[in-house]
């Protein structure tokens, strides 16, 4: 099986390398300093908790032609570069390949179905905290790693099959689902939670989530995407918005968000996807969003990466 990683940072180069130390014929795309040291270096997943992970040859490139025809291409770009993602790997995408996002977000896919048929795309979620803590390097807080993917008409496709073999052999906890829409949503949750309170917070979850005052408002934002992903028929349940606030008090305390990362970095944030994606979703099925229309417009100045000092 040959795998394209389209995207070699936290996600990508987390679920890269574990199947790359697992030995399978993987091939990042990557760009500027990232590149370069993963030319000269290899890749390393660092873990305090659990051991480092060190592949020391990997397949990297900045063009994606010459890898050849892929069985699976991984898209884990930002998710304003999903369409220039698409068009990029167009040339390794054979019409038995099958293309799997594990971008953040709800509407990653739709993008995806504009450029090939709906057939070839898979959906799926990655549950990971990590992020480039150097060139070359990818670092992993806590030992939560997880994907779950599946087709959306919700069968077990030999190529589902073949994939979830392949991650479970390279240690990654890994299944199929047969509602793929759901389980976008249930990630959506979350990750919408997490990073409108770690970002506009700039703040770990553990203090979020002890102070009363940003703990309800954590909840808040969870409630939201609940009621606007019930409103456009997924399958969530009423108090899933509780579940996901329980949840929260199991993870690191250390955890944050990419989004959280990007703007202590000056990156572009994704806000424009996860509170600002709640907020267009919800006034399409009348749903009011005020929390996360508060995260979009306290981040507004942020958006682009820009500061206000800019």
């Amino acid at each position: 099986m040959k795998i394209a990683i389209m995207g070699s940072g936290g996600v990508g180069g987390f679920y890269g390398g574990r199947l790359a130390d697992a030995g399978y014929d993987v091939h990042f795309v990557a760009r500027g300093a990232h590149l370069a040291a993963m030319r000269g270096h290899g890749l390393t997943i660092e873990n305090k908790e659990q051991g480092d992970i060190h592949v020391a040859k990997v397949n990297v490139t900045d063009d994606p032609a010459t890898i050849g025809i892929a069985d699976v291409v991984i898209i884990a770009v930002k998710l304003k570069d999903t369409a220039a993602a698409a068009r990029a790997v167009k040339s390794i995408v054979g019409p038995h390949t099958a293309l799997l996002s594990l971008q953040n977000g709800v509407i990653k896919d739709d993008i995806l179905r504009k450029h090939y048929p709906a057939g070839q795309v898979m959906g799926g979620v990655a549950y990971v905290a990590t992020h480039v803590a150097r060139p070359g390097v990818i670092l992993q807080v806590g030992a939560m790693q997880r994907v779950v993917f599946g087709e959306y008409d919700g069968k077990k496709s030999a190529r589902a099959n073949a994939l979830l073999k392949a991650l479970l052999a390279a240690g990654i906890k890994a299944e199929i689902s047969g509602d793929i829409q759901r389980t976008l949503w249930e990630k959506y949750t979350f990750l919408v939670g997490l990073s409108g309170t770690t970002t506009t917070m700039r703040s770990t979850i553990g203090p979020i989530r002890t102070n009363p005052r940003a703990r309800a408002f954590l909840h808040e934002l969870f409630r939201e995407v609940v009621a606007v992903g019930r409103a456009h028929g997924v399958k969530l349940p009423a108090d899933y918005a509780d579940d996901r606030l329980a949840f929260g008090d199991s993870v690191p305390a250390t955890m944050t968000s990419s989004m959280h990362h990007d703007l202590e970095r000056g990156n572009p944030l994704e806000v424009e996807w996860l509170s600002g994606g709640v907020v267009t979703l919800g006034a399409a099925v009348g749903v009011p969003t005020p929390c996360n229309r508060a995260v979009w417009d306290i981040l507004a100045l942020y958006a682009e990466g820009r500061s206000p000092a800019a």
